[in-house]
């Protein structure tokens, strides 16, 4: 019988103990003896987000039917717990097993957003992992990175042994077996990382070096071993239905941030918005068989009881199977009471009908994302959205009972001027005031709601606007600001709510999404002073990241508020994320001449994803584009 890690008095003081007890309905358990491999599967922040996130379900599922691997789940001990394990030195450990980490062969840890980093050392140091990948030795847990900060893997390479680039469910066979032969031959862990940097996908960053001119651009990367590959192009899957997909996803027992079945209908996006790294990333868009996703709608909830189902995608709106997919669902969910979430929708009259279907009498807030106030600064991010559009929708959704509506803009956009700024008061207000002209007194339920909110740019890497200066925290504010005086001086200000994010924490994530590796040891000493769960604003201390950047002599400013030129080399160009840097540079410079691209359905622009021969770059067009 298996031996819970924490004692009952333990328990008992954390806040929600069922985050590390395990044994949740469909988590896997197997015969430790009768496996070759032990894989920890990390999320490195709170349980309850990271049981929300769909990529671990997905590799977790997919080690698991490997015979010989068994993959177990670990989560970053929420701060209550954090202490106690420090002061009885306890370790952290698996929930499956409750075994300690350090006993596993590998800890993947999934990297969805660079205010994790000091979580990513927490998870090493309670595990009793060495922070450094130098300081490993033979038998020492391999750490291996991906997810969408792998992109850029450069500020924590010295935290990793190995980071996988792209989607996992192509390569990690390979890679464990390559382990398993190594380890049978009795050859050691550098022997191990050579031989697995020759596997495609592949990135160890001990093998190689970097040179940096005096102005602290990079001159050159310098591979340190012979045959290992100067480029890492990402992995993908070719056929999205024809692969790993969990029918038995893992069903917490406390309310998670996602708690539903999520059923993904597609990856990647054709819309090209260029501030927008996962839509690059992705590429080509792919789309799962339509009759695949009705057999795992079914299947996923007869095998969790959930009473939600969600379709995940970038953009929702565009999977072409769409209609006769709703169809199925609301007949299928309306009989058992089923609720269906669909999110990243464009609002439409089709999207409009579907949402009448499915929510209930109560209808609660349409969302739309604007991410501009002007037509002009939409054509710079090529947001492909126009004010007659957006306007249209919300006067649908008014007609069919709407009362509240969320905006989502960003502030400090390249090319933004004031005057963008102040349209996005008065676009709520148009949209406020459409209200009163749509809906007569008498039918009104209710008063008005516009909620806009602001989050501040971050320049990504793989975007056309990884060569944009960032703002610093003090002209984020300012806009902000504006914004809101702006709102106040509309006609329909008492309608309109204007919040906006945290300044400094964007600069942070700025610092960290376009770094280099001087930055390993700012993050390391971050964390030596106590920053952890950097995401959480009520934890997140930007006095002591100031102080680590300065004790390590890095100026921050470097990383954020410069213009890079056309021909720097960034710390990321070794990877090869299938868009080609020719395309990302000619957006940049369409976003300068307020020049839109259309969308890949509607003409090829040639970014280099066609080399994949999949998805929306295969398909049928009418004017034979490719």
């Amino acid at each position: 019988m298996r031996k819970l890690a924490l004692r009952d008095e333990i328990l008992m003081q954390v806040e929600k103990p069922a985050r590390y007890i395990g044994g949740e309905v469909n988590a896997v358990m197997k015969d430790k003896d009768h496996v070759q491999v032990r894989f920890a599967m990390c999320f490195p922040d709170v349980y309850e987000i990271g049981m929300s996130h769909l990529g671990i379900q997905i590799i977790y599922d997919m080690l698991n039917q490997f015979q010989d691997v068994w993959c177990e789940r670990v989560y970053s001990p929420w701060v209550d717990l954090d202490q106690v394990m420090r002061k009885e030195k306890i370790p952290l450990f698996a929930l499956e097993s409750q075994e300690p980490v350090k006993d596993f062969d590998f800890l993947g840890i999934t990297l969805q957003y660079e205010m994790c980093y000091t979580n990513v050392l927490q998870v090493l140091e309670l595990s009793g992992i060495p922070l450094l990948s130098s300081k490993r030795k033979d038998g020492d847990t391999i750490v291996i990175g991906g997810g969408p900060c792998s992109y850029n893997p450069e500020p924590i390479c010295e935290f990793f042994d190995i980071f996988y680039i792209g989607e996992g469910e192509t390569r990690y066979r390979e890679l464990l077996d390559l382990y398993i032969k190594c380890r049978k031959e009795g050859m050691g862990r550098k022997t191990f990382l050579k031989k697995a940097a020759s596997i495609p996908g592949m990135y160890v960053p001990s093998l190689y070096d970097v040179v940096y001119h005096e102005d602290g651009t990079i001159d050159k990367r310098i591979a340190l071993e012979p045959g290992i590959p100067d480029v890492i192009e990402k992995e993908l899957v070719q056929d999205v239905t024809n692969t790993y997909y969990p029918e038995k996803p893992v069903v917490p027992f406390i309310k998670v941030t996602q708690d539903r079945v999520v059923l993904e209908i597609q990856r990647g996006c054709i819309r090209g918005c260029r501030f927008c790294q996962a839509g690059q990333l992705y590429r080509p868009v792919r789309e799962r068989d339509v009759e695949m996703l009705k057999d795992y709608a079914v299947k996923m909830l007869e095998n969790t009881g959930h009473e939600e189902i969600s379709l995940s995608s970038l953009s929702s709106s565009d999977y072409s199977h769409l209609p006769e997919l709703m169809d199925f669902l609301i007949e299928n969910c309306g009989k058992r009471k089923i609720n269906i979430s669909l999110p990243s929708l464009r609002i439409d009259a089709f999207s409009l009908d579907v949402m009448n279907k499915v929510q209930d009498v109560k209808k609660s807030s349409l969302t739309f994302a604007p991410e501009a106030g002007s037509q002009r600064l939409r054509n710079v991010i090529n947001k492909g959205l126009t004010e007659e559009v957006i306007l249209e929708g919300a006067r649908l959704a008014f007609e069919g009972g709407w009362t509240r509506v969320k905006l989502y803009f960003m502030l400090g956009l390249p090319m933004e001027t004031e005057e963008d700024i102040i349209q996005i008061a008065e676009l709520c207000n148009k949209i406020a005031a459409l209200f009163f002209e749509t809906v007569p007194k008498d039918k009104r339920n209710g008063k008005v709601q516009i909620v806009a909110s602001s989050s501040f740019f971050i320049p990504k890497p793989f975007t056309p606007f990884q060569w944009a200066s960032q703002c610093t925290k003090e002209e984020f504010l300012d806009k902000a600001y504006l914004t809101r005086k702006a709102v106040s001086q509309q006609l329909n200000q008492k309608s309109i709510k204007y919040n906006w994010h945290e300044a400094d924490v964007s600069v942070l994530e700025g610092i960290m999404a376009r770094g280099d590796r001087r930055l390993n040891q700012v993050i390391l000493r971050a964390y030596e002073k106590g920053c952890l769960y950097d995401a959480w604003s009520e934890y997140y201390k930007n006095d002591l990241w100031m102080e680590a950047f300065a004790e390590c002599g890095i100026d921050p400013a470097f990383y954020t508020t410069r213009i890079r030129p056309d021909t720097e080399i960034f710390p990321w160009d070794f990877l090869d994320c299938g868009v080609k840097k020719e395309f990302l540079l000619d957006e940049w410079h369409k976003a300068k001449e307020e020049a839109i691209t259309q969308n890949c359905r509607v003409k090829c622009s040639r970014c280099g994803a066609l080399r994949y021969q999949t998805g929306v770059c295969v398909e049928k067009r009418t004017q034979g584009e490719r």
